[in-house]
């Protein structure tokens, strides 16, 4: 059973996701020490993130940032030890 099509409006959404404060980041402190070795100095509080970058097709603003919120909560995003920030706008494309 395929997809259901929705009708409606064009969203652009950007997600970015970043480790808690006080969550470990492994691959952030690799970085941040490895720094210094390539001639990096004064680098501090490296973090790594993810970004998603995708399309929705929703009714309006509110339910496109709904809809995202509810995938990221369920699927992209991990909310016991990940912060993520939300981005919806109208998509430029037709």
């Amino acid at each position: 059973m395929g997809a259901r099509r929705l009708q409606g409006m064009r969203f652009d959404v950007q997600v970015e996701t970043s480790p808690r404060a006080g969550i470990a980041d492994p691959e952030g402190s690799t970085i941040e020490r490895s720094l210094p070795a390539l001639g990096f100095e004064g680098i501090e509080g490296v973090r790594v993130g993810k970004s998603f970058r995708f399309t929705v097709e929703a009714s309006d603003d509110a339910a496109a940032r709904t809809l995202v919120e509810d995938v990221c909560a369920r699927f992209l995003t991990n909310p016991v030890i990940e912060d993520s920030a939300v981005t919806v706008s109208a998509s430029a494309t037709v």
